[in-house]
């Protein structure tokens, strides 16, 4: 069986290795193209626009890594059944379950793999590659990313809800462009503060830098007109729920958070009362993806047992090109459907896997039973 095992995995990872690397080769060609056109704007040359475009390799990766063992997988046994490899091997007892059980194996150290790329490498050199772009630019084009985040706190015994506007980020991880707006528990507007920058820490303090701020004070007398107060200051602290990590997710897309970072930000949301349905679809798309790797193996697996003159190989290639970028659609029209019609995150993030997992073990007990 160990030999089996090496037989199998060394032509499985062969292909599944050719194939990710033309992929990742294509996107950084497209990623290339766009990269030049900007940093040629910018007086900045094609080296530099490489260097960019591999950083974004780490997220193409994430992405179609699945893709790619389903087409190397079906690539390899497709060749080994062809040659009657696979034929010699379950006439020397590699039954049904033992094939499935080698395989889901090697899907196991895929589904590793995934994950790791999507959780530390793909979100690392994404903003290493947004700090680059903005130093080789002279960071005269800043990320545009900014957000809207909502806290509660209770100041002198009452309870005042807050929204802050977050501009955007700088390349050195300082926010810029920050606004608060304090509200009393009637809703009604009690303070603004206006920041050109802020430093987040862990504890949620905020250390704001050239503040204006403007206090709404109650009146006085019959029409009590209402007072304002403004201030100026260099320097101002203020403590809050909004921790940096919290930051952090909520100015990143939501397509490069890190499955803790999407779990964190949807708890913030959830305990502010504000709509997490999306970051949740989200949360659950990531915390599922690196298992699509089991339902490619899978999908796979059932061409191994189709006869050798049943379609070439490039034939058997191509439907499983068109597998993927129908599970790729169904995930994709999944997460659009879950959020319009406010269907459970979890069900909406596994349904795909599951139909094509139910698909792919379908046709393989078929296979075994009738060919």
């Amino acid at each position: 069986m160990r030999t089996v095992r090496r037989l199998l995995y060394r032509d499985i990872v062969g292909s599944v290795v050719l194939v990710a690397l033309a992929f990742l080769a294509l996107f950084f060609f497209f990623d290339f193209v766009d990269e030049i056109e900007r940093m040629s704007r910018a007086g900045v040359g094609a080296g530099k626009a490489a260097l960019l475009s591999l950083m974004e390799t780490p997220g193409h990766f994430y992405e179609l890594f699945p893709i790619a063992v389903l087409i190397g997988t079906i690539f390899s046994l497709a060749r080994l059944a062809q040659s009657s490899e696979f034929t010699i091997l379950r006439t020397g007892g590699l039954g049904p379950g033992r094939a499935l059980g080698l395989l889901a194996s090697l899907a196991f150290v895929f589904a590793a793999l995934t994950f790791v790329t999507g959780d530390w490498a793909a979100p690392y050199f994404e903003r290493q590659g947004d700090v680059m772009r903005a130093r080789f630019v002279g960071d005269k084009a800043p990320s545009p990313r900014g957000a809207w985040l909502k806290d509660r706190q209770v100041v002198d015994g009452q309870e005042r809800s807050f929204s802050v506007n977050v501009g955007r980020a700088s390349s050195s991880g300082q926010l810029q462009d920050i606004r608060i707006y304090e509200f009393d528990t009637h809703g009604g507007l009690v303070a603004r503060i206006q920041a050109k920058t802020a430093n987040v820490d862990a504890k949620g303090l905020w250390r704001l830098i050239d503040v204006d701020r403007t206090d709404w004070l109650g009146g006085t007398g019959a029409n009590r007109t209402p007072l304002v107060r403004e201030t100026h200051e260099d320097h101002w602290d203020w403590q809050s729920s909004l921790h940096a990590g919290v930051i952090a997710a909520a100015v990143l897309p939501a397509t490069s958070m890190s499955t803790i970072e999407l779990y964190r930000y949807t708890q913030h949301l959830s305990a502010q009362e504000q709509s997490a349905q999306a970051h949740n679809i989200q949360f659950w798309h990531k915390a599922f993806y690196p298992f699509a790797c089991f339902v490619m193996v899978a999908l796979a697996l059932p061409f191994a047992y189709l006869h050798g003159r049943a379609g070439g190989i490039s034939l058997k290639v191509f439907g499983g090109i068109m597998l993927g970028i129908s599970f790729v659609l169904l995930n994709n029209v999944a997460e659009h459907l879950g959020l319009l019609k406010d269907w459970t995150p979890w069900t909406v993030a596994a349904a795909p896997s599951l139909a094509y997992l139910a698909l792919s073990l379908g046709a393989f007990g078929w296979l075994v039973r009738y060919r």
